[in-house]
């Protein structure tokens, strides 16, 4: 299996610069797995799609404004720093621009000082390693001076960083949004909750991992880097009582989906607790749990492309990215919804 059997050509202009001002507002493709039939319709009518005994499963992570602009102690050299994952005593895995600037020893000042790191060690993809020391409480400092981590193609500044999260973000720690979620008013929750639909919470810290570009031409040969996820007992055993009675595990996002297929036994048990998962799933994964899928469109070639045709089908997949483009639905992070399920009349 080829990277390039995942490309697909996308127009600049499709590619969502700024959330819709009414998050359900958005488009939704509807997409059968099975049969590879297409319907169209506005996000809120998902409600439609979904049965009572069914269980809507959200990631319940919160976006950190994880992206620092900073001066080198001694040159006031200009450095950039992407917080990707929190290790001890105040070490960050991160990402520094330009690299070459940030030695081991070197000493970053942010907020005139506010907050200083040192790069203590460099790491797999020249990844840094950053302890920083700071007086008072790391996440309202972070909040004070970081900006949201935003995708490289995204251009226009957010206007409101709320927009970067989804209204259920709970637990801080991704370094991006679980993008299939920001489709969801508390409005729209409350009537699938009527509606006698399940919804359950897990928790992934996203990392950019998940977004990093598939380098090698062989699918089987790309590593995935590895993210962490909470399943609580009480949301395990709803989920598991769910599918006990025959209803419907729909995933929110790739992140909800990864983390469910993580933490279920082959024999398709959710398990309770904590760990980190570099779970790549690509067509021929053979899914224990999760049934349904609600996700944005992606990036060509890209690893979660290839999960979604690891659900739908290859073939369907790419007909209905091709259909997006040729019907000028949005794509990426602040773009339109695609939702995979079964049964389309």
């Amino acid at each position: 299996m080829k990277t390039s059997d995942f490309y697909y050509d996308l127009p600049q202009e499709l590619i969502a610069q700024d959330p819709l001002e009414d998050r359900s507002a958005s488009r939704l493709m509807v997409l059968d797995k099975k049969t590879g039939k297409i319907q169209h319709h506005i996000f809120k009518e998902i409600v439609n799609y979904l049965n009572p005994g069914d269980c809507l499963v959200i990631n319940d992570t919160k976006v950190i404004p994880a992206r620092l602009y900073g001066a080198k102690v001694g040159t006031d050299a200009k450095i950039e720093v992407l917080l990707l994952k929190r290790k001890e005593n105040n070490i960050w895995e991160t990402l520094v621009k330009p690299g070459k600037k940030a030695k081991i020893g070197t000493k970053i000042s942010f907020g005139e000082g506010l907050l200083i790191g040192e790069v203590v060690d460099i790491v797999e993809e020249g990844n840094r390693l950053i302890q920083f020391t700071y007086e008072g409480i790391f996440e309202e400092i972070l909040d004070k001076l970081g900006q949201m981590p935003l995708p490289p193609y995204i251009t226009h500044q957010l206007k409101d960083k709320n927009r970067y999260q989804t209204v259920y973000a709970k637990h801080d720690g991704s370094a991006a949004a679980p993008t299939a979620g920001l489709h969801f008013t508390p409005e729209l929750l409350e009537e699938i909750r009527a509606k006698g639909v399940n919804i359950a919470h897990v928790t992934l810290h996203v990392g950019l991992g998940t977004f990093r570009p598939v380098k090698v031409e062989d699918v089987t040969q790309h590593h995935m880097h590895s993210e962490f996820y909470v399943v609580e007992e009480d949301q395990a055993a709803l989920i598991n009582e769910t599918k006990k009675k025959g209803g419907k595990i729909i995933s929110v996002g790739t992140t909800s989906l990864r983390t469910l297929e993580s933490a279920s036994t082959e024999d398709g048990i959710l398990k309770a607790g904590s760990g980190w998962t570099d779970i790549f799933i690509y067509p021929g994964y053979r899914f224990k749990i999760v049934d349904r899928l609600i996700t944005n469109f992606h990036l060509p070639e890209s690893t979660l492309i290839m999960l979604v045709s690891a659900l739908a089908g290859k073939e369907h997949i790419m007909a209905a990215y091709e259909e997006a483009v040729k019907d000028k639905y949005r794509f990426f992070s602040f773009g339109d919804a695609m939702f995979i399920t079964e049964d389309v009349e």
